[in-house]
Protein backbone atom coordinates (compact mmCIF):
# COMPACT_ATOMS: atom_id res chain seq x y z
CA UNK A 1 0.00 0.00 0.00
CA UNK A 2 1.24 3.49 -0.87
CA UNK A 3 1.39 6.52 1.39
CA UNK A 4 0.04 10.06 1.19
CA UNK A 5 0.71 12.98 3.53
CA UNK A 6 -1.79 15.86 3.49
CA UNK A 7 -1.01 19.30 4.91
CA UNK A 8 -4.21 21.24 5.54
CA UNK A 9 -5.47 24.36 7.29
CA UNK A 10 -6.71 27.87 6.52
CA UNK A 11 -5.21 30.20 3.95
CA UNK A 12 -1.96 32.01 4.90
CA UNK A 13 -1.21 29.62 7.79
CA UNK A 14 2.03 28.40 6.17
CA UNK A 15 1.15 25.10 4.44
CA UNK A 16 3.20 25.66 1.27
CA UNK A 17 6.28 26.83 3.16
CA UNK A 18 6.23 23.75 5.38
CA UNK A 19 5.69 21.44 2.40
CA UNK A 20 8.74 22.88 0.63
CA UNK A 21 10.84 22.28 3.76
CA UNK A 22 9.66 18.66 4.00
CA UNK A 23 10.02 17.76 0.34
CA UNK A 24 13.78 17.29 0.26
CA UNK A 25 13.88 15.23 3.47
CA UNK A 26 11.32 12.71 2.24
CA UNK A 27 11.89 12.76 -1.53
CA UNK A 28 8.40 14.20 -1.85
CA UNK A 29 6.46 15.85 -4.65
CA UNK A 30 3.63 18.31 -4.05
CA UNK A 31 0.07 17.75 -5.28
CA UNK A 32 -1.96 20.96 -5.27
CA UNK A 33 -5.28 21.00 -3.40
CA UNK A 34 -6.14 24.65 -4.04
CA UNK A 35 -9.09 25.10 -6.39
CA UNK A 36 -7.70 28.34 -7.89
CA UNK A 37 -4.10 27.35 -8.55
CA UNK A 38 -5.22 24.98 -11.33
CA UNK A 39 -5.73 28.01 -13.62
CA UNK A 40 -3.03 29.39 -15.90
CA UNK A 41 -2.15 33.11 -15.81
CA UNK A 42 -3.61 33.45 -12.29
CA UNK A 43 -0.45 33.54 -10.18
CA UNK A 44 -0.41 36.49 -7.80
CA UNK A 45 -4.03 36.36 -6.66
CA UNK A 46 -3.86 32.61 -5.99
CA UNK A 47 -0.50 32.86 -4.17
CA UNK A 48 0.81 30.19 -6.52
CA UNK A 49 4.28 28.73 -5.81
CA UNK A 50 6.91 30.71 -7.68
CA UNK A 51 8.73 29.31 -10.73
CA UNK A 52 11.84 28.90 -8.53
CA UNK A 53 9.89 26.91 -5.93
CA UNK A 54 8.37 24.73 -8.63
CA UNK A 55 11.89 24.02 -9.94
CA UNK A 56 13.09 23.03 -6.47
CA UNK A 57 10.23 20.58 -5.89
CA UNK A 58 7.98 19.00 -8.56
CA UNK A 59 4.42 20.36 -8.28
CA UNK A 60 1.33 18.73 -9.76
CA UNK A 61 -2.18 20.09 -10.55
CA UNK A 62 -0.91 23.65 -11.07
CA UNK A 63 -1.54 25.51 -14.35
CA UNK A 64 -3.55 22.63 -15.85
CA UNK A 65 -6.43 24.58 -17.45
CA UNK A 66 -7.17 28.01 -18.90
CA UNK A 67 -9.45 30.38 -16.93
CA UNK A 68 -12.35 29.75 -19.32
CA UNK A 69 -12.09 25.94 -19.26
CA UNK A 70 -14.50 23.78 -17.28
CA UNK A 71 -12.73 22.13 -14.37
CA UNK A 72 -15.04 20.13 -12.14
CA UNK A 73 -14.43 18.20 -8.95
CA UNK A 74 -14.50 15.03 -11.06
CA UNK A 75 -11.75 16.53 -13.27
CA UNK A 76 -9.65 17.33 -10.23
CA UNK A 77 -10.00 13.85 -8.71
CA UNK A 78 -9.11 12.11 -11.96
CA UNK A 79 -5.94 14.15 -12.40
CA UNK A 80 -4.98 14.07 -8.71
CA UNK A 81 -5.28 10.28 -8.40
CA UNK A 82 -3.23 9.90 -11.58
CA UNK A 83 -0.50 12.20 -10.22
CA UNK A 84 -0.46 10.47 -6.82
CA UNK A 85 -0.22 7.03 -8.42
CA UNK A 86 2.64 8.17 -10.65
CA UNK A 87 4.55 9.68 -7.70
CA UNK A 88 4.10 6.51 -5.64
CA UNK A 89 5.18 4.28 -8.53
CA UNK A 90 8.45 6.22 -8.75
CA UNK A 91 9.08 5.58 -5.04
CA UNK A 92 8.41 9.19 -4.00
CA UNK A 93 6.06 10.54 -1.33
CA UNK A 94 3.04 12.60 -2.49
CA UNK A 95 2.35 15.66 -0.34
CA UNK A 96 -1.23 16.89 -0.78
CA UNK A 97 -1.13 20.61 0.07
CA UNK A 98 -3.97 23.12 0.07
CA UNK A 99 -6.95 24.64 1.80
CA UNK A 100 -9.81 23.61 -0.50
CA UNK A 101 -11.69 21.31 1.86
CA UNK A 102 -13.86 19.90 -0.91
CA UNK A 103 -10.78 18.83 -2.89
CA UNK A 104 -8.96 17.42 0.14
CA UNK A 105 -11.77 15.35 1.63
CA UNK A 106 -13.17 14.11 -1.66
CA UNK A 107 -9.72 12.74 -2.51
CA UNK A 108 -8.88 11.30 0.91
CA UNK A 109 -12.33 9.79 1.45
CA UNK A 110 -12.58 8.51 -2.13
CA UNK A 111 -15.77 10.23 -3.25
CA UNK A 112 -17.30 8.92 -6.46
CA UNK A 113 -18.40 11.99 -8.44
CA UNK A 114 -21.02 11.74 -11.19
CA UNK A 115 -19.48 12.35 -14.61
CA UNK A 116 -22.34 14.57 -15.75
CA UNK A 117 -21.08 17.11 -18.31
CA UNK A 118 -21.81 20.83 -17.79
CA UNK A 119 -25.02 22.19 -19.31
CA UNK A 120 -23.95 25.68 -20.40
CA UNK A 121 -27.44 26.91 -21.23
CA UNK A 122 -28.82 25.83 -17.85
CA UNK A 123 -25.83 27.32 -16.06
CA UNK A 124 -26.36 30.65 -17.79
CA UNK A 125 -30.04 30.66 -16.83
CA UNK A 126 -29.23 29.87 -13.18
CA UNK A 127 -26.43 32.45 -13.06
CA UNK A 128 -28.83 35.08 -14.42
CA UNK A 129 -31.40 34.12 -11.78
CA UNK A 130 -28.79 34.42 -9.04
CA UNK A 131 -27.67 37.81 -10.34
CA UNK A 132 -31.17 39.23 -10.68
CA UNK A 133 -32.95 37.64 -7.72
CA UNK A 134 -30.10 36.61 -5.43
CA UNK A 135 -28.40 33.31 -4.69
CA UNK A 136 -30.84 32.56 -1.87
CA UNK A 137 -33.49 31.71 -4.48
CA UNK A 138 -31.31 28.93 -5.91
CA UNK A 139 -30.31 27.66 -2.49
CA UNK A 140 -33.95 27.41 -1.40
CA UNK A 141 -34.73 25.55 -4.62
CA UNK A 142 -31.95 23.07 -3.83
CA UNK A 143 -33.18 22.67 -0.25
CA UNK A 144 -36.63 21.75 -1.52
CA UNK A 145 -35.20 19.20 -3.96
CA UNK A 146 -32.40 17.75 -1.82
CA UNK A 147 -32.23 18.92 1.83
CA UNK A 148 -29.33 16.56 2.64
CA UNK A 149 -27.28 17.81 -0.30
CA UNK A 150 -28.04 21.47 0.44
CA UNK A 151 -26.94 21.06 4.07
CA UNK A 152 -23.41 20.25 2.86
CA UNK A 153 -23.09 23.35 0.67
CA UNK A 154 -22.25 26.88 1.80
CA UNK A 155 -25.33 29.02 0.91
CA UNK A 156 -22.93 31.66 -0.50
CA UNK A 157 -21.21 29.20 -2.86
CA UNK A 158 -23.33 29.88 -5.95
CA UNK A 159 -21.07 27.79 -8.17
CA UNK A 160 -21.62 24.61 -6.13
CA UNK A 161 -25.36 25.27 -5.78
CA UNK A 162 -25.67 25.62 -9.56
CA UNK A 163 -23.67 22.41 -10.10
CA UNK A 164 -25.98 20.51 -7.71
CA UNK A 165 -29.08 21.78 -9.52
CA UNK A 166 -27.41 20.90 -12.82
CA UNK A 167 -26.85 17.29 -11.68
CA UNK A 168 -30.52 17.01 -10.68
CA UNK A 169 -31.81 18.58 -13.91
CA UNK A 170 -29.55 16.45 -16.13
CA UNK A 171 -29.90 13.08 -14.41
CA UNK A 172 -33.03 13.27 -12.28
CA UNK A 173 -30.93 12.04 -9.36
CA UNK A 174 -30.45 13.85 -6.05
CA UNK A 175 -26.90 15.25 -5.79
CA UNK A 176 -26.54 13.73 -2.32
CA UNK A 177 -27.41 10.24 -3.62
CA UNK A 178 -24.95 10.11 -6.52
CA UNK A 179 -21.88 10.76 -4.38
CA UNK A 180 -20.52 7.64 -2.75
CA UNK A 181 -17.28 6.96 -0.91
CA UNK A 182 -14.74 4.27 -1.65
CA UNK A 183 -11.50 4.53 0.32
CA UNK A 184 -8.45 4.89 -1.96
CA UNK A 185 -5.73 2.24 -1.86
CA UNK A 186 -3.17 4.25 0.10
CA UNK A 187 -2.77 5.14 3.77
CA UNK A 188 -2.96 8.80 4.70
CA UNK A 189 -1.46 11.03 7.38
CA UNK A 190 -3.26 14.38 7.72
CA UNK A 191 -1.30 17.20 9.34
CA UNK A 192 -3.22 20.37 10.17
CA UNK A 193 -1.68 23.78 10.82
CA UNK A 194 -3.55 26.09 13.14
CA UNK A 195 -3.01 29.60 14.49
CA UNK A 196 -4.69 32.19 16.72
CA UNK A 197 -7.29 33.98 14.61
CA UNK A 198 -5.93 37.51 15.18
CA UNK A 199 -2.49 36.44 14.01
CA UNK A 200 -3.96 34.62 11.02
CA UNK A 201 -5.89 37.75 10.01
CA UNK A 202 -2.71 39.79 10.33
CA UNK A 203 -0.91 37.37 8.02
CA UNK A 204 -3.78 37.48 5.54
CA UNK A 205 -3.76 41.28 5.47
CA UNK A 206 0.01 41.35 4.95
CA UNK A 207 -0.32 38.85 2.11
CA UNK A 208 -3.03 40.96 0.42
CA UNK A 209 -0.83 44.07 0.67
CA UNK A 210 2.04 42.08 -0.85
CA UNK A 211 -0.17 40.85 -3.70
CA UNK A 212 -1.07 44.43 -4.54
CA UNK A 213 2.62 45.43 -4.50
CA UNK A 214 3.49 42.46 -6.75
CA UNK A 215 0.97 43.59 -9.36
CA UNK A 216 -2.44 41.99 -8.82
CA UNK A 217 -4.14 44.86 -10.69
CA UNK A 218 -1.80 44.31 -13.64
CA UNK A 219 -2.51 40.55 -13.54
CA UNK A 220 -6.29 41.04 -13.66
CA UNK A 221 -5.89 43.63 -16.44
CA UNK A 222 -3.80 41.14 -18.42
CA UNK A 223 -6.45 38.41 -17.97
CA UNK A 224 -9.15 40.77 -19.25
CA UNK A 225 -6.95 41.73 -22.22
CA UNK A 226 -6.59 38.02 -23.03
CA UNK A 227 -10.38 37.94 -23.33
CA UNK A 228 -11.25 36.31 -20.00
CA UNK A 229 -14.54 37.77 -18.78
CA UNK A 230 -15.04 38.85 -15.19
CA UNK A 231 -18.18 36.69 -15.19
CA UNK A 232 -16.19 33.44 -15.51
CA UNK A 233 -16.24 31.15 -12.43
CA UNK A 234 -12.43 31.33 -12.28
CA UNK A 235 -12.58 35.13 -12.16
CA UNK A 236 -15.07 35.08 -9.28
CA UNK A 237 -12.26 34.11 -6.89
CA UNK A 238 -11.25 36.42 -4.06
CA UNK A 239 -8.95 39.13 -5.36
CA UNK A 240 -9.95 38.82 -9.00
CA UNK A 241 -13.58 39.80 -8.42
CA UNK A 242 -12.70 42.81 -6.25
CA UNK A 243 -9.95 44.08 -8.55
CA UNK A 244 -12.37 43.52 -11.45
CA UNK A 245 -14.85 45.79 -9.67
CA UNK A 246 -12.13 48.45 -9.34
CA UNK A 247 -11.22 48.19 -13.04
CA UNK A 248 -14.92 48.39 -13.95
CA UNK A 249 -15.35 51.56 -11.89
CA UNK A 250 -17.57 49.90 -9.29
CA UNK A 251 -15.16 50.47 -6.39
CA UNK A 252 -12.09 52.48 -5.51
CA UNK A 253 -8.78 50.67 -5.18
CA UNK A 254 -8.75 51.08 -1.38
CA UNK A 255 -12.30 49.69 -1.19
CA UNK A 256 -11.27 46.72 -3.33
CA UNK A 257 -8.27 45.98 -1.09
CA UNK A 258 -10.38 46.13 2.09
CA UNK A 259 -12.97 43.86 0.48
CA UNK A 260 -10.27 41.33 -0.47
CA UNK A 261 -9.06 41.27 3.14
CA UNK A 262 -12.60 40.92 4.51
CA UNK A 263 -13.50 38.11 2.08
CA UNK A 264 -10.24 36.28 2.79
CA UNK A 265 -10.96 36.41 6.54
CA UNK A 266 -14.36 34.89 5.76
CA UNK A 267 -12.72 32.20 3.61
CA UNK A 268 -10.41 31.29 6.50
CA UNK A 269 -13.43 30.82 8.79
CA UNK A 270 -15.10 28.58 6.20
CA UNK A 271 -11.92 26.53 5.86
CA UNK A 272 -11.90 26.02 9.62
CA UNK A 273 -15.35 24.45 9.21
CA UNK A 274 -13.89 21.96 6.72
CA UNK A 275 -10.88 21.23 8.96
CA UNK A 276 -12.28 21.13 12.48
CA UNK A 277 -10.06 21.22 15.60
CA UNK A 278 -11.97 18.24 17.02
CA UNK A 279 -11.44 16.04 13.95
CA UNK A 280 -9.51 13.02 15.26
CA UNK A 281 -8.15 12.26 11.77
CA UNK A 282 -6.05 15.44 11.79
CA UNK A 283 -2.79 15.82 13.74
CA UNK A 284 -2.83 19.51 14.64
CA UNK A 285 0.31 21.62 15.03
CA UNK A 286 0.62 25.28 16.05
CA UNK A 287 1.86 27.12 12.96
CA UNK A 288 3.12 30.04 15.08
CA UNK A 289 5.91 27.74 16.31
CA UNK A 290 8.56 26.14 14.12
CA UNK A 291 6.97 22.81 13.32
CA UNK A 292 9.52 21.42 10.91
CA UNK A 293 11.01 18.85 13.35
CA UNK A 294 7.63 17.84 14.81
CA UNK A 295 6.24 17.31 11.33
CA UNK A 296 9.29 15.33 10.20
CA UNK A 297 8.95 13.08 13.26
CA UNK A 298 5.25 12.49 12.51
CA UNK A 299 5.97 11.61 8.88
CA UNK A 300 8.94 9.38 9.70
CA UNK A 301 6.82 7.45 12.19
CA UNK A 302 3.97 7.18 9.69
CA UNK A 303 6.22 5.86 6.89
CA UNK A 304 7.87 3.30 9.17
Amino acid sequence: MGHLVAIVGPTAVGKSKLALELASDFEAEIVNADSRQVYRYMDIGTNKPTREEQKLVPHHLIDVVNPDDDFTLASYLQEAYQAIGDIQQRGKLPLLVGGSGLYVWSLIEGWTIPGIPPDRKLRQELETTAKELGGDILYQRLREIDPAGAAKIDPHNIRRIIRALEIYQSSGQLPSSVRRKQAPDFSTLIIGLTMERDELYRRIDSRVDRMMEEGLVKEVTSLMQRGYSLSLPSMSGIGYKQVGDFLSGKASLSEAVEKIKHETHRLARRQCAWFRPGDARIRWLDAALSQSKATKDLIASFLS
